[in-house]
């Protein structure tokens, strides 16, 4: 793993980023799953940006990664840490009943991707540490409650690192946009997490051109980081939340989730969503 900010990783997020169906691979050979891509591949604004308009390489992660989930449903996937088939915040609430990582918090980035049977690309991130008070992540996690810190500084970053030129191309438009001012996010805090649910349907131009990627999507490989803009010198230099590089995606990798009639939003059987030990929903008890 690149960069993490947990200088001894705890055995849960050992185990929720290892135990995913969307596996996490070699940063330099890996296919169809995940790394960790180098901070310094993120030009971000640096200490002098207002005076020089320079940026500089990002560095380290604030966060430190805790998987990804690739998903699959009917319908489209909102608040996924308070599912009760969600394999990252089980692991960590497994971790608590044994009096481990009391601390913990985590950060989940939910890419809704428009399609016949609904997408998502789930990013996960965590810290053992408090988050400091005065710190931009801290006001985006603990903001003003009509959500407007969160719709005018949440910051995504993409680079498609390999694949066909007209997908460069139309990619170009998105390399840094303010998620909330093109798309609308919905935001959901927990005792101990904050997840961003990012719907890339709901703005016209950023769902023709998501539709247009899923095409090439199996010859792709995309780098996603997320910052919160600094607007005021004090603010600068930017600090990278966290980010993962995706490697040459196949759709029908994606983990299935199928919601129970009553709409209770579990699995059948009751199989952690995303769980590496099975992609298929059957009769066989685990």
């Amino acid at each position: 793993m690149n960069r993490p900010k947990i200088s001894t990783v705890p055995e849960w997020i050992t185990e929720t980023i290892n135990g995913g169906s969307f596996p996490v691979v070699d940063l330099n050979t890996g296919s169809n799953g995940w790394a960790s891509p180098p901070g310094d591949d993120f030009p971000l604004r640096s200490v002098d940006y207002f005076k020089t308009k320079q940026k500089s390489p990002g560095g380290d992660y604030l966060l430190s990664p805790a998987g990804v989930d690739w998903l699959k449903s009917t319908a489209k996937l909102d608040h996924v840490l308070s599912r009760p088939d969600n394999r990252v915040s089980h692991a960590h609430k497994e971790a608590r009943s044994r009096g481990e990582s009391l601390n913990t918090f985590i950060f989940a980035l939910n890419l809704q991707i428009p399609s016949e049977e609904p997408y998502s690309l789930v990013l996960y991130y965590a810290t053992e540490d408090p988050i400091p008070s005065d710190s931009l992540l801290h006001r985006l996690i603990n903001g003003e409650d009509d959500d407007s810190f969160c719709n005018q500084r949440l910051k995504l970053l993409t680079n498609v690192v390999k694949g066909p030129w007209v997908v460069k191309a139309v990619a170009g438009n998105f390399g840094a946009f303010l998620v909330g001012k093109t798309v609308k996010c919905s935001y959901h805090k927990g005792s101990n997490y904050f997840e961003i649910d990012v719907d890339l349907g709901s703005s016209a131009f950023m769902a023709a051109a998501v539709r247009f990627s899923l095409g090439y999507i199996a010859s792709l490989t995309v780098d996603v980081g997320c910052v919160v803009e600094a607007q005021t010198e004090d603010e600068l230099p930017e600090k990278l939340i966290g980010a993962v590089r995706i490697y040459q995606m196949e759709l029908s990798s994606a983990f299935v989730v199928v919601d129970d009639d009553d709409d209770q939003k579990t699995l059948k059987p009751c199989r952690m969503m995303g769980s590496a030990k099975g992609n298929h929903h059957d009769d066989d008890k685990i």
